[in-house]
């Protein structure tokens, strides 16, 4: 065995004895005559209908792009912002805009429950939607909130709820808060003295 392994060494140079296989490189290849430019260096040459067809997709692929971007952004101005009402977050930022007098008044519970009968009253007036969609902004009717309304309302509730108002000047200052809350997120227009 040792004998047919040199031999086939000796015998050829080119290969290795040990995998069969020829070990020589190929030479390098000129192009246009020049020594030692491999083939591989040059520009290979693309034919003209591979650049239109590269510019025609191009071309298309902006115009598709534009014509969504243009749709959805239509779309999404025609269509209400979402104004999220989370009712842990409307007993801070309302508590924390009223005088010191009336939050010395009121309990944070009473305070919870003045603001739900809020929320009804504007349900009962229609400005508040039953369920949560994405609405386009259809508002036809001009609806206006009167504060005297509002208020003799909630201490009417106040009082069937067992609330105790100890001012009725607090009533107004937990609406005028609300208001404010609204106003914050994007959830009511301007007010009538506005328009």
């Amino acid at each position: 065995r040792i004998a047919s392994i040199t031999r086939t060494a000796r015998g050829d140079p080119g290969r290795s004895p040990f995998s069969g296989q020829c070990a020589r490189r190929a030479p390098a290849r000129q192009v246009n005559g020049a020594p030692g430019e491999r083939l591989a260096d040059s520009v290979p040459h693309v034919e003209p209908i591979t650049w239109v067809f590269l510019a025609a997709a191009t071309v298309c692929t902006f115009v598709i792009a534009a014509v969504v971007i243009g749709r959805e952004a239509h779309r999404l101005d025609a269509v209400a912002p979402r104004s999220v009402y989370m009712i842990d977050e409307v007993v801070e930022f309302v508590a924390e805009y009223l005088p010191a007098d009336t939050q010395a008044r009121l309990t944070p519970n009473e305070l919870e429950q003045l603001l739900t009968f809020h929320m009804r009253w504007l349900h009962a007036k229609g400005l508040q939607p039953t369920n949560v969609v994405d609405r386009r902004q259809d508002i036809d009717d001009l609806v206006i909130v009167g504060e005297d309304d509002l208020t003799a309302y909630l201490l009417a509730e106040a009082d069937r709820a067992g609330i105790e108002i100890l001012d009725d000047v607090d009533v107004v200052h937990v609406v005028d808060a609300h208001l404010a809350y609204f106003e914050a997120i994007g959830a009511v227009g301007p007010k009538a003295i506005d328009l």
